[in-house]
């Protein structure tokens, strides 16, 4: 079983339309980043739908089409000129396939033109499993920001420089 777990799973990823809504919805109240801010559902639901709207979401999806993760970035989110990545999440049951890795590749990709040096993310305290896999990927901590987006929660700016 953990050899199986460490083979690398098929994927695609594509833009993310309405249909991919409510996957997307349990996938992330179904991790502890949605436990700590999008319990409610209708946040949930009222962002993912903003974001999928303004065409910033993008799902991977397996050889029958279900959804088994998604990213969620804003080209020019930081400073107005520099990636960030708002959401990763891959649902429980497909964690550790390499799905996430993949997704981060994906970001890496396509947030920007060639002319973006940086790219962008915040991870929480309470997840320091997120926060090695994304320094193995090459991002350094710049920044720390206590209680940035709920009190008692520690935020950690972190920075790739491209190449």
């Amino acid at each position: 079983m953990c050899e199986e777990r460490k083979r690398k799973m098929d994927i695609h990823i594509q833009l993310a339309d309405m249909k991919n809504i409510d996957s997307c919805i349990d996938i992330l109240q179904n991790s502890d980043l949605g436990r700590a801010y999008f319990s409610d559902y209708e946040k949930a639901a009222n962002m993912l739908t903003y974001a999928v709207e303004q065409k910033n979401v993008y799902v991977a999806l397996d050889e029958n089409e279900k959804c088994l993760g998604f990213i969620y970035y804003m080209t020019n989110g930081v400073f107005g000129s520099y990636p960030y990545l708002h959401i990763v999440a891959v649902k429980e049951e497909y964690r550790n396939y390499g799905i996430g890795k993949q997704l981060m590749k994906f970001f890496e990709d396509n947030a920007s033109d060639s002319s973006s040096a940086k790219y962008f993310l915040t991870v929480d305290d309470f997840n320091p499993g997120a926060k090695i896999l994304y320094e193995n990927l090459g991002y350094k901590c710049v920044g720390e920001l206590p209680d940035f987006y709920k009190n008692g929660i520690n935020c950690y700016l972190m920075m790739k420089r491209r190449g």
